[in-house]
């Protein structure tokens, strides 16, 4: 149970004074935040046991129990003037159900949107687990199981915020609150933007908190400052019209397999580096990160080299990459001497802050176009396209955000990159132009989201709870 008072926040979010937060009211937030976590991690442990998974391979109605589950428990802050489960369609395909809540903020205090996704990964080979992936663990100072950190542990953020607030300040707080709990963002986010466009009365804000990212260390907290977009490309690559026995024709027609290897392989220099043309590059941040560091986070084995040129941060955050993600041809089991005639893969490049899908696309196929041997034919298939992200920094909320975790974590916060893509904040920019767009989280580097063994660090988890308690605070203190 959370403890009631009053207790004005004392902070100036529109005067050239630096935000600044008050020590006792700082105090009083960690109290509240200490005495729940126990009933937070509960709560966290509880969610991970659903598992709620948005492909179609997987039971659906574990998604339904999910979003129930959650909208209950922001039913029962007994803030919100709406919560419901909703869901939007694409092509008249209905998507996976989400959360929607809404106090209106009053008073002229800002309306801030806390998002988060309530889906996770499948669990893939469990005996990779040391634990059972959908029973989660406390171990060593951390909760294992699959959507302990990614995104679960961003969800009960956001209620351990919201309870905080209403206990510093009373039921009578005037800082605005929306609430996105997403349902199939690991799946690709299909319905993304239309569940926006429909539902934005209820998700329009000034502040949107993306908590779907993490931090740089343990110990150092982070806001993500940039996100590489994700350009996709299927291509099937054809030499023969049927397929031929390998002694009778191998040395004098080239087989599909041969080709496609060839033209893979032309994508990357003799460095590792991606040889596509017409891509753009950046700089990270300067942070400490070694050699060492690489191997250990990526488990990189003893004797294979890195690849690419520039600082690993560089590498990683700033400038492209590419992947091939799946070969469709013989496996090994079935194979026989036999010359394929066609084979298809797909391409997964990962793109630059600055950089347009559009552009980085025609690049990638021009670059095929121009490399594919033999004469071979060439032909494409799916397509996915996703934007980078460059945040905004100069608001009151990016300010703000500094301050409060600073705050709570006693450490200066650092701006750092992700390599992957959150592809719709590219959605929320553009449907919600005027909000300033926080993405935060509470991953670190050994929570490995969608890897076997996924873990969030809980002291981590409950400074995390602090901080955005703070910022509420902070916008509930807000004078235009």
């Amino acid at each position: 149970m959370f403890l009631s008072s009053k207790l004005d926040f004392k902070i100036t979010l529109m005067t050239p004074t630096p935000i600044s937060i008050d020590a006792a009211q700082l105090e009083q937030a960690k109290t509240l935040i200490e005495a729940n976590f126990s009933a937070a991690t509960d709560e966290l442990a509880s969610l991970v046991r659903i598992p709620g998974i948005a492909w179609e391979a997987f039971d659906a109605h574990n998604l339904e129990l999910s979003a129930e589950t959650i909208a209950k428990l922001f039913k029962d802050t007994g803030v919100f003037e709406l919560v419901e489960v909703r869901r939007a369609s694409v092509d008249g395909k209905p998507g996976s159900p989400a959360i929607v809540a809404r106090r209106a903020a009053r008073n002229g205090k800002p309306q801030i949107l806390l998002y988060a996704h309530h889906d996770v990964q499948p669990p893939g080979d469990d005996a990779a687990w040391f634990t059972t992936p959908f029973e989660p663990v406390i171990k060593n100072g951390r909760m294992y199981g699959r959507g302990a950190a990614d995104d679960k542990a961003g969800i009960v953020s956001h209620l351990a915020a919201i309870r905080t607030l209403v206990a510093v300040c009373g039921p009578d707080f005037e800082v605005g609150i929306s609430v996105f709990i997403e349902g199939e963002e690991e799946a690709g986010s299909p319905t993304f933007r239309p569940f926006l466009e429909e539902n934005q009365d209820i998700l329009k804000a000034d502040c949107i908190v993306v908590a779907d990212s993490g931090n740089w260390s343990e110990s150092i907290p982070a806001l993500t400052a940039t996100l590489r977009g994700l350009v996709s490309q299927v291509i099937e690559v054809q030499t023969l019209d049927h397929a031929l026995h390998s002694g009778m024709y191998g040395g004098a027609v080239p087989d599909a397999m041969t080709a496609t290897i060839r033209l893979l392989a032309s994508l990357h220099d003799s460095d590792g580096a991606v040889a596509v043309a017409g891509l753009h590059e950046g700089k990270a941040a300067d942070l400490p990160y070694s050699d060492a560091d690489l191997r250990r986070d990526s488990g990189l084995l003893e004797g294979v080299s890195q690849i690419g040129t520039g600082t690993i941060l560089d590498r990683i955050w700033n400038k492209p990459s590419i992947t091939i993600i799946g070969i469709d041809g013989q496996t090994v089991a079935l194979s026989s001497n036999t010359m394929l005639p066609s084979v298809s893969s797909k391409i997964s490049m990962r793109i630059a802050p600055g950089q347009k899908p559009e552009e980085a696309l025609a690049a990638l196929r021009a670059h095929l176009e121009a490399n594919v041997p033999f004469g071979a034919r060439l032909t494409y298939g799916e397509t996915e396209m996703g934007k980078p992200f460059a945040v905004d920094d100069s608001g009151w909320a990016s300010e703000l955000a500094r301050v409060a975790l600073k705050a709570a974590w006693d450490e200066t916060a650092v701006d750092i990159g992700v390599g992957g893509s959150i592809p719709f904040i590219a959605d929320l920019i553009e449907v919600f132009p005027g909000a300033q767009i926080l993405v935060t989280g509470v991953e670190d580097p050994d929570s490995r989201a969608h890897s076997p063994n996924e873990s969030v660090h809980l002291e981590s988890l409950r400074k995390t709870m602090l901080a955005e308690a703070l910022m509420l605070l902070g916008g509930n203190a807000f004078s235009a």
